[in-house]
């Protein structure tokens, strides 16, 4: 009878510590499904329009930012002011500048992330805002600079970009991405299992991954936000190289940190303080842009400035020499 008593006293107790458990967790909880509730009850500023374009508008890719003024919706002070500069298909467009210029900001406006404040901007002529979302980002190969990769496989990864992709166009990406090494040594290929955020991969090996996912979307335009800051100098220089031929036709954005991977850009944008300081090829900025000659100088000794200079005075809008 004892042990008996001492059992039902146990499980009393139990309870008893479980209904404190509960009081204890109830306010947490509370504010906790307010705050759920206040995003689930957020609505969108970027929508649909009434009547939208045919997303076959947007056939060749021509960019073009027309006197954009980009403010967030909590800041007092614009972030982009003023902008305009146009970006033709079969060319690279670099962004350069400090942190907090503004080099991402512009590039959120493309696949609109965000929307301008004052002016537009234009695909093909055709104001963005004009188009669906997913209509309009269907035309964009857009990379962050944090890879964002799903659990799954490999082929479940790349089909994201284009779920009627085949194997051919699949490893062609991972070609161009310089990342169809690795996977063919994986011994399941293209099945090979993707950790949640990719986690089994090394950041190279993430970053490669998504940018042979948008390549495999074989957009209008391709945005690259910093998209190669993981990848080792020599492999940089050999995915941008397969890039120029496998992209021949699309318009390019690249935002970048390392000077020495864009001096062959078609032109390079020059951000500072949300205002362009320069915009030109990089031996003319060299000559013509503070801004621009600051940032080189930080990081390319003097001997390697002559050499570029040198180099890339010539290079013109073909990507060629003049």
């Amino acid at each position: 009878q004892t042990i008996t008593a001492m059992m039902y006293a146990q499980h009393i107790m139990m309870s008893f510590m479980m209904l404190s458990f509960t009081f204890i967790m109830f306010p947490r909880v509370k504010v906790s499904a307010k705050r759920i509730n206040a995003v689930l009850n957020v609505k969108p500023n970027i929508v649909d329009p009434e009547a939208p374009l045919d997303k076959e508008l947007i056939d060749t890719g021509i960019v073009k930012f027309e006197n954009v003024t980009f403010t967030f919706s909590d800041l007092e002070h614009p972030t982009l002011k003023n902008i305009n500069f146009t970006a033709e298909p079969g060319t690279t467009t670099a962004i350069v500048g400090s942190t907090g210029s503004g080099k991402s900001s512009i590039i959120n406006l493309l696949p609109r992330f965000f929307d301008a404040s004052v002016g537009k901007v234009t695909f093909d002529g055709y104001d963005v805002r004009d188009f669906k979302l997913n209509d309009l980002r269907d035309k964009i190969g857009f990379v962050p600079q944090t890879a964002v990769l799903f659990k799954g496989t490999i082929r479940d990864n790349l089909r994201f970009g284009n779920e009627n992709a085949t194997d051919e166009e699949m490893w062609e990406a991972l070609r161009v991405a310089q990342a169809a090494g690795f996977v063919s040594k994986l011994e399941l290929g293209l099945d090979a299992p993707v950790a949640q955020g990719g986690k089994n991969f090394s950041g190279g090996q993430r970053q490669r991954l998504a940018i042979a996912r948008a390549l495999v979307r074989k957009p209008k335009i391709y945005v690259f936000d910093d998209s190669f800051s993981a990848l080792d100098f020599k492999t940089d220089i050999r995915l941008r190289s397969a890039l120029k031929d496998y992209a021949k036709d699309a318009t390019i954005f690249v935002v970048a940190q390392r000077v020495n991977s864009i001096l062959d850009a078609h032109q390079i944008l020059v951000l500072d303080n949300g205002e362009v300081a320069g915009i030109g090829k990089h031996a003319d900025l060299l000559n013509s842009c503070k801004v621009y000659q600051e940032i080189v100088t930080s990081q390319l000794d003097p001997e390697e400035i002559k050499k570029s200079r040198d180099m890339f005075k010539d290079f013109t809008t073909e990507g060629g020499k003049a």
